[in-house]
């Protein structure tokens, strides 16, 4: 008798474990599923406001060239200094990408640790 009430705890105990399992694996992947997710999304919202606002830009850098040439009676003058605008916004963001690294790090280290 004792040992027909053992086995029968026992494969209780097994059942429960399979089944403590199987719902840990499913909920490890939707929680991986979310994450995954979360992260395409970003992706992807990045890239259309960033295509947006780089057409966006390439307009205005077009009209105030343009603006510029007219006003100082030659065209290339005007694409000249926006050219040259852009170059050394370049040549800036060139020398200050170390300080950049840690805001950006520190953004995205909250992201992926606050979601785990």
């Amino acid at each position: 008798m004792a040992f027909d009430e053992l086995k029968n705890h026992l494969s209780e105990a097994d059942a429960s474990v399979r089944s403590y399992l199987d719902s840990s694996r499913e909920y490890y992947k939707l929680r991986a599923f979310k994450f995954i997710m979360q992260g395409v999304s970003a992706v992807t919202k990045a890239l259309l406001i960033g295509t947006v606002a780089l057409l966006t830009l390439l307009f205005l850098s077009f009209a105030a060239s343009y603006g510029l040439g007219i006003l100082l009676g030659n065209l290339f003058y005007g694409f000249l200094i926006i050219g040259l605008f852009y170059l050394v916004v370049g040549i800036i963001l060139y020398f200050l990408r170390h300080r950049l690294n840690k805001p950006i790090l520190a953004k995205f280290s909250d992201f992926y640790f606050d979601e785990l």
